[in-house]
Formats: C-alpha cells, structure tokens, sequence
C-alpha cells in the first residue's frame, strides 16, 4: 500500500484523480480506504468517494432493464452526474467544492446538495466496477485494478450480500454483474491502460502483478 501510494504523489502537486476498478468483491473499497490513509500520512490531502454512490435512482428502475447482466451494465450507473458533481470540479482548479455522493443507493437519499471543499493539490481516489468506461476513462491520472479469479469474486459477492439478496445472491453475481463485467472487458478493453494491477486474491496480502512506469 505504501508502494502505491508513493506512486501517486510521486505524479506531483496539483489535484489528482485514482481510479480503483476489478470485478465485483475484489476489494475496491477497503483498499480505496487503505491507500487514502496512506495517502493522508504523506502530507497530501484525500478525497474518498465510490461510484456506487452516483447510481440512478431505484424510483426509475422502470423505465430501463437493471436486472440483466447487459442492463446493469448499460443502465445503472448515472455518469453524467458524476462527471458534473464530483470528477468536473475535481479536475478543474477552478472549482473550490464536489458533491462526494449522488443517490445513497441504500437508502436513496439525495446528496447531490452536500458539498466537500477541494483543495488545490487534493487527492481524489475513487472505487467502482466499470471506472475505466470511455465516459469516464479521461479523467484518471491513476488507474489500479485489482485482480481476483471470477469464481472467488463471485463467492465474495455472495457472502457480501446474503443479508438483501438470501439464497438468491450467488445467481445475481454469476448472471448479472459478472456478465456486465464479461461486457465491459470486452467492450472497453481497460488492462492495457492500467497503471497498477494488483492481486488481491488475500486481503491481506495483496501482490503486485504490473507497474507501468512513465
């Protein structure tokens, strides 16, 4: 963890923006978490924010497919708002604040009114399946994925969201977020563009793969 974060202050003053990506329960979040800590401990101030946070909300689920794996793919995520709200202000020395959260996807409330001031040498590290769309993918200066095997995904996954999925969570994660997975791959192709890929197969030990250098 220190490693990576060497990496990124090590890409200068000003703000900068991590993208953290991999499929579904690779640990996105508790290493957005981690690295932002050691980020933190380097001196440079750190903004945390996750892209599950910028999804449509659930009060229009019925006017688009979220429930394939192609619909969740093609339809939940909101990225013009999180471009507006959080990575546009970000990216622009001009703009002093962010909103961090659109629609809580838990409780759907709206945040899009909270904002978080941005200071101008801010790190902005972000987590989410799907970060290196050609929507988004310009706005990284950092991009990690961290790598699990699709049947321990899977099995993560399950575990994870037993509590609102039950018995029905391993189908979800097998015939719906690993086949919009399976589409983003394809259709976006992002690991030839990552700068870090880690292992992340133990949590606790995780292995760097790759390191691209400039």
């Amino acid at each position: 963890m220190e490693l990576v974060a060497e990496q990124v202050v090590g890409l200068g003053g000003g703000r900068l923006l991590v993208g953290i990506d991999g499929l579904t329960a690779a640990g996105k979040t508790s290493f957005g978490h981690e690295l932002a800590e050691c980020v933190s401990r380097a001196g440079r101030p750190v903004l945390r924010a996750t892209l599950d946070d910028f999804k449509k909300p659930w009060k229009d689920r019925h006017l688009y497919d979220r429930e394939s794996g192609e619909g969740y793919y093609r339809n939940a995520y909101d990225y013009d708002l999180v471009k507006r709200l959080l990575l546009d202000p970000c990216k622009s020395q001009g703009e002093a604040s962010c909103a961090l959260c659109g629609i809580d996807p838990l409780t759907q409330r709206d945040h899009t009114s909270v904002v978080t001031p941005v200071a101008a040498d801010a790190v902005l590290i972000v987590d989410g399946v799907f970060a290196f769309r050609p929507e988004i993918d310009a706005y990284w200066d950092l991009r990690i994925w961290l790598e699990v095997d699709t049947e321990l995904s899977i099995a993560r996954g399950a575990v994870r969201d037993v509590n609102w999925a039950g018995s029905g969570a391993e189908e979800i994660h097998r015939n719906r977020y690993l086949v919009a997975e399976r589409i983003y791959l394809a259709e976006a192709d992002p690991m030839p563009r990552m700068d870090l890929v880690i292992d992340n197969s133990e949590f606790a030990r995780p292995r760097l793969i790759s390191r691209r250098t400039a």
